[in-house]
């Protein structure tokens, strides 16, 4: 995976800090001392689906898209289970995507895989540049202050969501160290692949998988992540039209996030569960013809850093040549421009 931006020198994984997230990847191992109650792996199993669901179906459709209606107390009961999944506060995490819809791609986007693989899977997570909470971003969500609590708190739900576990082993088993055993793999272990499946949606679905739509991002559609994540995988789809509860635009994309919505809608706890217009479920199509701007500049981009990285093994540019280079780059990043607005003056705008 080809690295097109460079991060600046306060980009830097704080190493000590982010101790406590490497360890939690080696801790299920302890179970090889515990042993393992049968009912830890089923354990594992719901913890990771439910936890996929909160995650994307409470802190990325409804918290950073706004793209279905709740309650205040389910809203709180979203925020608190999202949070139990320990990707940090749901306003973080929600003002950051908005963030990232917004320069997707670009320069300013602080985890796109152009930044490389590893930036983009964890790596921005653990950066100290990005700890706090863009308030700006999320002011709709920021008035409430239970989600605030939850947000400045965000150890609070793991921590009663490890504990309860724990108990429920203790209750299984009648021993403490069986109840270490399902604690260990229902609630540390299931975590670790609910961390890097919902990670992928940053940076492989951005590099695997087919373009339906000409984005101004490189996102695709990616099966094996939407099985993964509940949906999230037909990642060109949510970029072509963001605002959609439902990501699997057509019946064969399973989206299984979409589904439990539906469910939801119907016992009266979720409404308004936006849709993608009809029109927009054919426009901008490639096989059509539309411009792919997304992909246009990621090539663009990645023959400016061959052109920089060349000059820097032969010396230095002349100054004309430099001069010439210079005014290529910025006509073509102005012609790009111009068919991006263009291309966005024909649609309406859709809300992130």
């Amino acid at each position: 995976m080809s690295t097109t931006f460079q991060n600046a020198p306060d980009e830097r994984v704080d190493w000590g800090a982010s101790l406590p997230f490497f360890v939690l990847h080696l801790i299920p191992l302890g179970a090889l001392y515990t042993g393992v109650h049968w009912s830890g792996w089923v354990i594992a199993a719901v913890l990771f689906y439910v936890r996929v669901f909160f995650i994307t179906g409470g802190f990325h459709r409804y918290f950073a898209h706004r793209s279905y209606q709740t309650n205040r107390v389910f809203q709180f009961i979203l925020a608190f289970g999202g949070t139990t999944a320990i990707q940090k506060g749901v306003l973080w995490w929600a003002a950051h995507h908005r963030h990232h819809h917004k320069f997707s791609d670009m320069a300013e986007d602080i985890h796109s895989p152009k930044r490389g693989f590893w930036w983009s899977q964890v790596n921005w997570i653990l950066c100290p540049k990005y700890n706090e909470t863009r308030w700006e971003l999320i002011p709709d969500f920021a008035k409430f202050p239970e989600l605030r609590f939850i947000n400045k708190h965000a150890w609070l739900p793991p921590t009663l969501l490890g504990g309860a576990v724990l108990l429920l082993g203790y209750w299984i088993t009648g021993t403490w160290k069986g109840a270490w055993g399902i604690c260990l793999v229902g609630f540390f272990l299931s975590t670790v692949p609910l961390w890097h499946s919902t990670f992928f949606v940053n940076s492989l679905a951005h590099v695997f998988g087919k373009r339906r739509y000409a984005t101004r991002d490189t996102s695709r559609n990616n099966l094996f992540i939407a099985l993964l994540t509940g949906g999230e995988g037909w990642h060109n789809n949510h970029h072509h039209y963001m605002a959609s509860a439902r990501q699997g635009f057509f019946w064969w994309e399973i989206d299984t996030t979409y589904y439990a919505l539906v469910c939801l809608s119907k016992l009266g706890i979720v409404s308004n569960l936006r849709q993608v217009p009809e029109r927009m479920l054919n426009r901008h199509l490639i096989k059509h013809g539309a411009t792919d701007l997304g992909m246009f500049q990621k090539h663009w981009e990645r023959a400016v850093r061959a052109l920089a990285d060349a000059q820097t093994r032969t010396g230095e540019l002349a100054a004309d040549q430099r001069k010439a280079l210079e005014e290529l780059v910025a006509a073509t990043k102005a012609k790009v421009e111009e068919i991006a607005k263009l291309s966005s003056s024909k649609e309406p705008a859709v809300e992130v």
